[in-house]
């Protein structure tokens, strides 16, 4: 009996969004997805009760990727489902869990699964924040704080269910946009308060006030930078090799096209969900009887090494040459793009885009490359020319954009830029997807729609 029998009573009993009988018409689709959205706001303003104080600590630049708010109902955020797909993809990768992804019911008891993983990491990663000190509950607190923060995540876990399913594209994407957008806006634009003393934070109304001291256009920088990820990214977005294929007896042309970002944004997030756990644990280590002695330096290193050392260059442009610093920004960019690498090839694999399952489907529609005999072999052979390398390129390349957009002190940091670029340009996909398939019957036909 394999693990995914034992634990199938239990994820059995998990509540489920129901799989639409019809599939939504794009303006419902849009009303989900923004409701979702607003609801992710709303949980976002409500303070956790019974806290004596908050701290995001090591986490505070990994909150808006994390779609968090330290102390309030989000407080962990996307975090356990994240951390749950990662884990459960090792596992599958490893072939610890023997899973078929092609299989329809596999995969049905796989989703279950990871469901119910990622329930029970709400409620470990919400007593891990409260151990850690992030979240300081008053006198008797700890529990209910525990179960408030475990009940806030858990409504985004649904949330995310329901616009998979009825919305637009998906919840943890639309979770991330929205927070980075959030944040982007409230930096240039933030007005002054009695919290602030009547001091606008906000980057523009800095700049202005700097004309009387004299102007200081680094405080332009992190603007700057933003619009330089959105552009790179835009670009990078367009670049793709074409593989010719012809469907049908009478040799109808086309073209499949394989993307520079073919595992889109996938990797950095599953590789900053993994840091921020790493950082964690870091956090509660010292606190584990015998082991935590030995365990703590270990993590304390690893931990210092996967935090991004945000804002590198501005701090050498205004204080100096740091070789410290450098060896740092060094050491976690190389990090950064290797676990992205290793991250991407998994996805592509487990997320059914590895050369065998695409030429298997291009099989099945009855298309095949043109000059070859109709045999998924010879697609296969084609496609393991260009897939393969252009995941590790393509891993490799949003690492490394991600990783020195963090060092340019980026609004949402250059992570969360680059996330939100890619997850607004597949929104805009999906909608002209949508809008297509609504106009045209025969297009809603192809798709599956």
């Amino acid at each position: 009996m394999s693990i995914l029998d034992i634990m199938e009573p239990f994820y059995k009993m998990l509540p489920e969004v129901k799989v639409p009988e019809i599939a939504p018409p794009l303006k419902k689709r849009l009303m989900w997805s923004g409701l979702a959205l607003i609801l992710f706001y709303i949980l976002g303003q409500i303070t956790v009760i019974g806290l004596s104080a908050s701290s995001a600590g090591a986490l505070a630049n990994l909150q808006v990727i994390l779609a968090s708010k330290i102390g309030s109902l989000i407080t962990v955020g996307i975090g356990p489902i994240v951390l749950a797909s990662i884990i459960l993809q090792l596992l599958v990768g490893g072939k610890i869990l023997d899973i078929d992804l092609s299989n329809p019911k596999d995969k049905a008891r796989f989703s279950g699964l990871q469901k119910l993983f990622a329930v029970i990491l709400c409620f470990f990663e919400a007593a891990v924040y409260t151990i850690s000190g992030m979240l300081q509950p008053a006198a008797g607190m700890f529990i209910p704080i525990i179960l408030q923060v475990s009940f806030g995540s858990i409504i985004l876990l649904y949330l995310d269910e329901v616009v998979s399913k009825y919305g637009i594209g998906s919840g943890i994407g639309l979770f991330i946009a929205g927070g980075v957008s959030e944040t982007i806006f409230w930096r240039i634009f933030a007005p002054g308060t009695p919290e602030t003393g009547g001091i606008a934070p906000g980057i523009i109304w800095q700049f202005i006030a700097s004309f009387s001291t004299g102007i200081d256009f680094l405080l332009l920088l992190p603007i700057l930078s933003t619009l330089i990820v959105f552009f790179v990214v835009v670009y990078a977005e367009g670049m793709h090799v074409n593989i010719p294929i012809t469907m049908g007896r009478k040799g109808t042309g086309g073209r499949f096209p394989v993307k520079l970002l073919y595992v889109s944004n996938i990797p950095v997030i599953l590789a900053v969900a993994l840091f921020a756990n790493i950082q964690l644990w870091s956090m509660i280590a010292p606190g584990i009887p015998l082991i935590g002695q030995f365990i703590s330096p270990i993590l304390n290193i690893v931990a210092f090494y996967v935090s991004s050392p945000y804002g590198l260059i501005e701090t050498l442009a205004r204080g100096g040459l740091q070789l410290d610093l450098i060896f740092h920004g060094i050491v976690y960019l190389i990090i950064l793009v290797l676990v992205c690498v290793v991250f991407g090839r998994f996805w592509v694999e487990m997320g059914g885009q590895g050369p065998e399952a695409v030429s298997n489907q291009l099989s099945n529609s009855g298309m095949y490359i043109p000059g070859f005999r109709r045999d998924p072999r010879i697609i296969r052979g084609i496609l393991d020319r260009y897939i393969p390398p252009i995941t590790i390129l393509g891993s490799a390349f949003v690492g490394l954009l991600a990783g020195l957009a963090d060092f340019t002190s980026a609004l949402g940091s250059g992570t969360g830029i680059l996330l939100t670029v890619g997850i607004v340009y597949r929104l805009y996909e999906e909608l002209a997807k949508q809008q297509l398939m609504e106009t045209n019957p025969l297009m809603k036909k192809l798709f599956g729609g």
